[in-house]
């Protein structure tokens, strides 16, 4: 079983037990085991196989280790078959609707047999719910627009479709006079790469004018509320957002509260109530005074409750707070720190711009130098012509590079590790080059140990310098390729190679769990946009928001390093 259908197990084990009302430290101890699984680096089939004794993990007691280790050699939990088999069959299924809780699951699957979101849909439309004891017509509706919001957060949207269009958003709204702080919370501010509905928040010394504005938008497609602070609407591809507008000294607040995940919410909360405070999306309550006080942003709300500033990307209840309070979180990667790019393409082979327009561009963005890594073969590239394109390619870097434009081009390549493990240019090629990526592009289907050897031997390979996108994944498109990756990283650190978080939305691959344990192994780790046009050099915030995600600082990374060190790590110690 991966992490993520244990960790499934344990969560819906907390709901029928706080369905059963059972006692709620017992609670909490199967949801806080299902959500420190879920962030695990590592599986843990592999870990368990490894000999990992899993109490040691924290978060994980004794009877949650014994059981882990019950799923992952059965596949089953005697437990959770008995627990479920105590209620009405399809409960489970109901409390993946939000707002329903085990109650109201309890009540609907006995009194309606209602055991699927389709039957309480029905049930809602032929007015069986309304008529509910303590339901009522206003409690059915509110349901019936929560199963709208399941459906669209089951079909959640890629971060690279989300992030542009509450982009354009924000970006009109902030032409209203008087509007200040405008931006998104929730996942799409933690950066993670599929998204829910989207919280939009902000300041304004007119509000309401603000709301009117954002509901007439031309990306609105549906409103679905709107108040004179708040409302929310539908925009393409079924995306909701809601907007909230509120005083200025209360922005720090709101947007703490909207940001952090469930998990971070409630350990912040848990952790404050021992002080005698309560939180909430309008400040910080003295439970004994009953005074509130409000925050015009996170830095003091943070500081008021002793913590160390915790950046959004890592608001999931994985150690943070913890770590706020001894003021020991790390400076983590920022898009300042980066120095260059060494994923790009230009039309030698699929790109869209030549090798000087990309220069420029990357210039543009203030960079010291980019890689140009086209590919070593594809329908654009012959056979035949593959060796003449390469020295070509070297002919106008050092053209460029003797120019005055100010930016250095390392002469590179990405060459396909081929399904026998060999890869697709002569030694005598690779070695005469500045950088070469290694990837794989195709024989996606090889088993796990085909495509370790093919990975690894590509590691091994002394021409090899960066691994990109590992795991070959397209998010939404394409699974991962099955490879063992802690075998991967383990002999990247070895070999002294680096492995790519690929920038382009639809991979982020590595993603951020994996990102974490490839440098938890001390692995190098590089972000490259595998660009294929000049615009897509900005894509380099979606590496960033990755990285952030798995904790890197800039030292981590390969390419917030200077030129001559980037040429040293490269083992090519010319004077650029």
């Amino acid at each position: 079983m991966k992490n993520s259908d244990i960790a499934e197990v344990f969560e819906n084990i907390a709901d029928l037990l706080e369905l059963k009302g059972e006692n709620k430290f017992k609670i909490r101890a199967y949801s806080r085991a299902a959500q420190v699984i879920s962030h695990l680096r590592q599986e843990m089939e592999l870990m368990h196989e490894e000999g990992t004794d899993f109490r040691d993990i924290e978060g994980i007691g004794d009877a949650i280790a014994k059981k882990s280790v019950e799923l992952i050699t059965t596949g089953k939990l005697k437990f959770y078959e008995d627990l479920k088999a105590e209620f009405p069959e399809g409960i489970i299924n109901l409390l993946d609707v939000p707002g329903i809780g085990p109650k109201t699951a309890y009540r609907l699957s006995t009194e309606l047999g209602v055991g699927s979101i389709e039957q309480l849909e029905q049930a809602i439309k032929d007015g069986r719910v309304a008529t509910l004891e303590r339901m009522g017509e206003k409690t059915a509706a509110n349901i019936l627009h929560a199963i709208g919001a399941f459906r669209r957060k089951d079909r959640r949207i890629p971060l690279g479709e989300a992030l542009p269009a509450v982009e354009e958003v924000i970006a009109e709204l902030a032409k209203v006079p008087g509007v200040r702080n405008l931006t998104a919370a929730g996942s799409l501010r933690r950066f993670k790469e599929t998204v829910g509905d989207i919280d939009l928040m902000g300041t304004a010394d007119d509000p309401e004018t603000v709301i009117q504005v954002f509901v007439k938008l031309p990306q609105v497609r549906q409103v679905l509320s709107q108040g004179p602070t708040k409302a929310s609407v539908i925009l393409p591809k079924g995306l909701q957002a809601d907007l909230r507008m509120v005083e200025h000294a209360e922005f720090g607040s709101l947007l703490q509260h909207f940001t952090g995940s469930k998990e971070h919410n409630v350990a912040l909360r848990t952790r404050t109530q021992a002080q005698g405070l309560s939180l909430s999306e309008y400040g910080i309550t003295d439970v004994k005074t009953g005074e509130i006080k409000k925050f015009a942003d996170e830095h003091s709300f943070y500081r008021y409750l002793g913590l160390q500033y915790i950046p959004p990307e890592i608001r999931e209840d994985m150690g943070e707070i913890g770590l706020a309070a001894k003021n020991a979180i790390p400076a983590l990667v920022e898009i300042q720190n980066i120095r260059g790019d060494l994923h790009a393409h230009t039309t030698a082979s699929d790109g869209m711009d030549s090798i000087e327009d990309m220069a420029k561009a990357a210039k543009a963005l203030g960079y010291e130098y980019l890689a140009i890594t086209d590919h070593s073969s594809g329908r654009m590239i012959p056979a035949d012509k593959k060796l003449d394109r390469v020295k070509r390619q070297t002919a106008e870097i050092k053209r460029i590079n003797s120019s005055s434009l100010g930016i250095y081009l390392l002469d590179g390549v990405e060459v396909d590790i081929k399904a026998d493990g060999s890869l697709d240019l002569p030694d005598e090629v690779l070695a005469g080059l500045d950088i070469v990526i290694g990837s794989v592009h195709s024989s996606f289907l090889q088993d796990r140990a085909q495509m370790t050897r093919r990975i690894i031997g590509a590691i091994e390979d002394p021409n090899i310098d960066i691994i990109a996108h590992p795991t070959c994944r397209k998010i939404g498109e394409r699974e991962p390729v099955d490879v063992d990756l802690e075998a991967l990283f383990r002999a990247a650190a070895e070999h002294g190679k680096a492995l790519e978080i690929n920038a382009m939305p639809e991979r982020l691959d590595l993603k951020d769990l994996h990102a974490y344990r490839a440098r938890e192994l001390g692995a190098m780790l590089s972000i490259g946009t595998d660009s294929h046009a000049t615009n897509h050099l900005a894509l380099m915030k979606f590496g960033i928001g990755v990285a952030r995600r798995a904790w890197c600082q800039p030292g981590d990374i390969l390419n917030t390093r200077s030129l001559k060190d980037v040429l040293h790590f490269l083992k090519k110690d010319k004077v650029a």
